[in-house]
């Protein structure tokens, strides 16, 4: 065992990785474009598979396009330790996003296979399709798609049908996608944060203590347009009057309620929206997170309750329908603690924090035991050009992974108990 606690991973080779993929996409500015199913994510597939299979990995690929590399564990029929994240991204991005999640986990393969290391368990590694815009590979695997293929349809129209043809996936088996509790012993998923949190704190690693549930909240404030110069202000229905205090009151009570909440209203249309009218009619959405359900709940009620208020002060109809509903996943509290005995055994400064983005172990985490690390994000920037994560903090990240996966195979069951955790639509 100590030949194997003295394990790294190869951070020039991981790195060097990291730069190749982003060859394929690359924009002017040095950022990435790979969007779902386009030629481009076809390649950076294709590629990310040759590695896996130069690893020493077998690969699939499911009915929903995920692509799974099995490095064989010691013990026939075990539940894996799995791991991965996505390739595709956003129409601008930068090079870390999901990627780093991959490539890690190849990485880790590839140490364990040049020094002849076989687990108990197997490693997986999965590139999970989509993960930017339907999510449609986690959630086929923790059975719980739409089973519409109208919902997945392309903004340019493109079918899911044929856009999972594409990779190798098939829309009328998206059945067999779905795994077991009995499967995957664990998922650990690395990623950049994508938040501030880490460099404000100063800390080299994030033991995250789950991802939140998010509400979108519609919300249509309805009044009475009318002429901005002979409507006295007694007499007036604004509507962006009682908008306006609506945003407030979500800001408020974000900021004043106890706990680690956020609250976002980041879309608004002013109908007339002529500056000699009334506003008439305003719609706004609501973002909400937390890693408490309960919690979500509570914010809701106490929204209506005001918004009820500020109606009735105003003289005009406030009415809040639920436009989105994600259940928070909670990390699985012994992996957070063999995440953080890792830290400890390396030296690094580590945290707990919540995950305020989504991402795919969200859905693997309904069925099985989850748990993510962050590697810190330059001033918080992602999803843009000049998100950047310096060579050695993904280095750090991709040791904190290895060293978390041969604790965990020498303290979790090789044979997980064939149970799934209930899924709320």
């Amino acid at each position: 065992m100590a030949v194997i606690s003295m394990l790294q991973v190869n951070g020039d080779r991981l790195n060097r990785s990291i730069s190749q993929l982003a060859e394929i996409g690359k924009l002017p500015g040095g950022g990435v474009s790979r969007l779902a199913f386009s030629p481009e994510d076809v390649l950076a597939r294709q590629l990310v598979q040759s590695w896996m299979v130069e690893a020493g990995m077998t690969v699939r690929i499911d009915a929903a396009g995920n692509i799974i590399g099995t490095y064989a564990g010691q013990k026939e029929g075990a539940g894996a330790l799995s791991t991965g994240s996505h390739i595709d991204t956003v129409a601008v991005a930068g090079r870390y996003d999901g990627v780093l999640g991959v490539l890690a986990g190849i990485e880790v393969v590839r140490v364990l296979k040049e020094n002849a290391i076989r687990l108990a368990h197997p490693v997986e590694v999965i590139v999970f399709t989509d993960e930017e815009c339907s999510v449609i590979g986690c959630k086929a695997m923790a059975g719980n798609i739409v089973n519409d293929p109208e919902y997945y349809r392309r903004s340019d129209g493109t079918s899911i049908q044929a856009c999972l043809q594409r990779i190798g996936g098939d829309w009328s088996k998206l059945e067999t996608a779905r795994r077991q509790r009995s499967e995957i012993a664990a998922f650990v998923e690395l990623h950049v944060e994508q938040g501030g949190v880490l460099e404000s704190t100063g800390d080299q690693i994030g033991v995250v203590k789950g991802i939140v549930g998010q509400y979108r909240m519609a919300v249509t404030v309805t009044g009475r347009p009318n002429h901005a110069g002979t409507t006295p202000m007694h007499l007036r229905k604004d509507a962006l009057v009682a908008a306006s205090q609506v945003v407030l009151v979500v800001n408020e009570l974000a900021i004043q309620t106890p706990g680690e909440q956020v609250a976002t209203v980041g879309f608004l249309n002013v109908v007339p929206n002529a500056v000699n009218i009334v506003p008439g009619r305003v719609e706004l959405k609501i973002d909400l997170r937390d890693l408490s359900q309960t919690h979500l709940d509570d914010l809701v009620k106490q929204m209506r309750r005001q918004f009820a208020e500020i109606a009735a002060a105003t003289q005009t109809e406030i009415v809040m329908t639920q436009a989105l509903h994600v259940l928070p996943t909670l990390a699985e509290p012994k992996i957070q603690e063999t995440i953080a005995l890792v830290c400890q055994q390396l030296g690094l400064s580590y945290c707990h924090l919540p995950s305020r983005a989504g991402h795919d172990a969200q859905e693997i985490g309904r069925f099985t035991d989850m748990g993510m690390i962050f590697v810190p994000s330059d001033a918080g920037v992602s999803h843009a050009e000049d998100e950047y994560t310096s060579p050695e903090q993904c280095t750090q990240g991709a040791n904190v992974l290895l060293q978390t996966f041969l604790e965990l195979d020498q303290n979790i069951p090789v044979f997980p108990k064939k149970t799934t955790i209930g899924i709320e639509l």
